[in-house]
């Protein structure tokens, strides 16, 4: 999977923030950086706001790793699928956390068979696809057509 472009799509859907904020989760987290759980995941000792592009790559890149190990650890047939849909996976696991994109029962099971057409209408009738707007949006093109839509 192109790593690069995992981290430019997470950057682009989750914005960017140098300073802590609320995000939009039930209940809301204290969130900074390009998605990062501050109650799951707390800054390292000694830095401060706002957080320098350097810190925040680096927490991004923490968070993609462990990520990745989550999905490893969880669905390990994901790394069989092409470089698109593992990259909605990802994006789909680092949005939810694991535990919520394990919910996705039927979305997860079609996916896991190759049946892309299903996972993404699985993926469309759910809470999580009226809440993120465009991003669901491009995610179910993306898992249906194989094909990563642009901005």
């Amino acid at each position: 999977m192109n790593l690069t472009l995992l981290e430019a799509e997470l950057r682009r859907d989750e914005g960017v923030r140098t300073r802590p904020y609320l995000d939009t989760s039930t209940p809301p987290k204290w969130t900074v950086g390009v998605g990062h759980n501050l109650s799951a995941s707390p800054l390292p000792a000694g830095w401060t706001y706002p957080l320098t592009p350097a810190q925040i790559t680096q927490l991004l890149a923490t968070d993609i790793a462990d990520t990745l190990h989550q999905l490893d650890t969880h669905l390990p047939w994901w790394r069989k699928l092409d470089d698109v849909r593992q990259h909605v996976i990802a994006n789909m696991c680092f949005n939810l956390g694991i535990d919520k994109l394990l919910g996705f029962k039927k979305a997860l099971a079609a996916m896991a068979q190759h049946a892309y057409a299903t996972a993404a209408a699985e993926m469309k009738d759910s809470k999580w696809y009226g809440q993120v707007g465009d991003r669901a949006v491009r995610l179910c093109s993306a898992m249906q057509t194989g094909v990563m839509p642009s901005a």
